[in-house]
């Protein structure tokens, strides 16, 4: 395997997503490497996800920041700092600026809980539920200036049962995005996507590389 890809992870909370990434990146033929895990909160259990993993931590705690530029260009600087050259928002709660987000443009990604376009922005579940949606998931996209949108990566489908609640439907989504989060990270790390407008295509696939994951289909 040639050089691998260096990576920070953002978050702010419990880290489940961060983990999934750990996992694959801990894989020798892996493209990518986490070498920084930053939280905006002291008390996020990630950090000690990232501690386990023998991985770099930064807490910027934005309550010490006047405004949301500042703590951008804090948060900034603590990627350049060690080389950055992708950065995952892994349950980073946030806004980030739009100069911040286009220094970063085509080299940040974001995983959110529903199958965007559709459901931009929170309480995605009860919101799939309210509509009657069949389906449900996440997305794995590009991250631009507006919220919730960009180039989409990787999507997983979830099937919307009879019975479900907000927290069931949650619960079940959320497997499906530590299987696409690391996938659409390792296509983007390879070198193997390029941005075309607002959609991304990947090149040279491979054999069985799904895009799309969903329980009905094989992987």
């Amino acid at each position: 395997m040639g050089r691998r890809v260096r990576v920070a992870v953002l978050i702010s909370g419990g880290g489940s997503n961060l983990q999934a990434l750990i996992d694959a990146t801990a894989a020798p033929d892996s493209a990518a490497r986490i070498v920084l895990v930053v939280s905006n909160r002291a008390d996020a259990f990630g950090l000690e996800r990232a501690a386990r993993a023998g991985i770099p931590s930064r807490v910027i705690d934005h309550r010490m920041f006047p405004d949301r530029a500042t703590f951008d260009a804090a948060l900034g600087a603590a990627l350049r700092e060690v080389g950055t050259e992708l950065v995952c928002l892994a349950g980073f709660l946030r806004i980030l600026t739009t100069d911040f987000v286009e220094s970063w443009r085509d080299r940040m990604l974001n995983i959110h809980p529903s199958l965007l376009p559709a459901f931009r922005g929170l309480d995605t579940h009860a919101r799939a539920l309210a509509a009657g949606a069949r389906v449900h998931g996440c997305t794995v996209h590009l991250v631009r200036p507006e919220l919730d949108t960009g180039p989409i990566l990787v999507q997983g489908v979830v099937p919307v049962q009879g019975d479900d609640t907000a927290e069931r439907l949650a619960a079940r989504v959320l497997e499906v995005e530590h299987r696409c989060y690391p996938r659409a990270l390792e296509l983007v790390a390879s070198g193997r996507t390029e941005t075309l407008g607002e959609t991304v295509q990947v090149r040279d696939p491979r054999p069985g590389e799904r895009l799309v994951l969903h329980p009905l289909l094989r992987e």
